[in-house]
């Protein structure tokens, strides 16, 4: 037998799957509703994730070696002088992105469908298929032509609507929404922010989050991210980052406008059955940073790569109890980096006196080491005890001063 693996969603997370598929000879069929999609998202990713994820330079449109953060009453503290000369964040737009990786995946036989999955059938017994239902847009039309697919394993990368994880009752979450505009500016304002991104944060940028401007390409990106209960604020908020940072937009036309929900925490439910999420469609954005891209596709490739070497190479169907080791392997790695920042968020978000002793924090040397090396490769990087204690103790010294501990 040949194993048949749909993957659904076509953005980092689904075509870095299919890729791993693909290469052990399973027969992989990944779905994408918009081919052109560019999703909103800061477009943000650490340096590992080029090497890793074999991305060549043209995919980079700027490399970040400079952060400004700046606090609700316009303090700015100048991050990234611990970095070395061959390190930087990486700026991408999502439709440059997700567009190579996806023809990746299809250079190497993945079977790419132009389509909308509207069901997933589950099956009543253990060694039947399951059935996608979908409309093929490949054929032209408003609405496409509704087609099956059975395969034996499916993969949920359909973001945090996923419609997978409703099929699968994966359980519900709490999601923060993203706003962003793509503003091109004058060459002499674009100038500024050639390696430069900045971030904001305030109760009128953000209750629970921060704004930002990252470079790109042409424009710089213009957003603000707050939890669901405040989706109505959304606008005004945005309004406030426009404010904060007015004067180095001034001339700035307005290209695109972009509004997309991000999960605040992982579903309940990540594995049923030989149905597997991943991305956001599991819940894998960090909080405090907001991070997806990396997280997203390091989720399927684990995946991925467990459905392969459980399934000997595609010839045998894996089971849930199969699957369930990707999440496992995934807890394990990652699980203290998602307590961490959810610690910082809860901590640092709450008020702008927290806020503000958040950015004081910044100012320190070692506070930007840890930081930009825990963000750059993905490890949690040990300081020694003594570097360990300063941390900690400038931590409580700039929420004292920021009468921040207050009730």
């Amino acid at each position: 037998m040949v194993l048949r693996v749909a993957v659904v969603g076509g953005g980092p997370a689904g075509s870095s799957a299919a890729e791993i598929l693909v290469k052990a000879g399973i027969e992989t069929y990944l779905f994408e509703r918009k081919l052109d999609n560019a999703k909103p998202c800061g477009g943000a990713i650490p340096l590992c994730m080029v090497d890793e994820f074999d991305l060549p330079p043209e995919i980079i449109d700027r490399r970040v070696r400079k952060m400004k953060m700046i606090s609700p009453s316009n303090i700015e503290v100048n991050i990234g002088q611990t970095l070395k000369d061959d390190e930087y964040i990486g700026m991408c737009r999502r439709e440059v992105l997700d567009g190579f990786l996806r023809e990746r995946a299809e250079k190497l036989g993945t079977k790419v469908i132009n389509g909308t999955v509207y069901k997933l059938d589950i099956p009543s017994k253990e060694s039947d298929p399951y059935t996608l239902h979908y409309a093929d847009h490949s054929v032209g039309g408003t609405t496409g032509e509704m087609k099956i697919l059975k395969v034996d394993v499916v993969i949920g990368a359909d973001g945090a609507n996923s419609r997978i994880a409703k099929a699968i009752d994966a359980g519900d979450y709490n999601y923060a929404i993203a706003f962003q505009e793509r503003i091109r500016l004058p060459e002499d304002k674009m100038a500024y922010y050639d390696e430069l991104a900045e971030m904001y944060v305030g109760d009128d940028v953000s209750p629970d989050f921060y704004a930002w401007v990252f470079p790109k390409y042409d424009h710089v990106a213009v957003g603000t991210g707050t939890m669901k209960v405040n989706k109505a604020r959304i606008k005004d908020l945005q309004a406030g980052i426009r404010t904060r940072a007015a004067k180095k937009l001034e001339g700035g036309e307005i290209i695109k406008v972009e509004a997309h929900p991000i999960p605040e925490h992982p579903r309940p439910r990540r594995v049923v059955g030989r149905v597997a999420l991943v991305g956001d469609a599991a819940g894998t954005v960090t909080k405090s940073s907001g991070e997806g891209i990396y997280f997203a596709a390091k989720s399927a490739r684990m995946c991925a790569e467990t459905i392969v070497a459980t399934s000997n190479n595609g010839q045998r169907v894996p089971t849930e109890a199969d699957l369930k080791q990707y999440i496992k392997q995934w807890d394990k790695r990652y699980g203290a980096t998602y307590l961490v920042l959810d610690i910082l968020q809860r901590v640092f978000y709450r008020t702008d006196a927290t806020r503000e002793a958040f950015v004081e924090m910044c100012s320190d040397i070692d506070v930007q080491k840890l930081t930009f090396d825990s963000y750059l490769y993905k490890t949690v990087v040990p300081a020694n005890p003594l570097v360990q204690m300063k941390i900690t103790a400038k931590t409580i010294g700039s929420l004292l001063r920021g009468n921040a501990l207050a009730p």
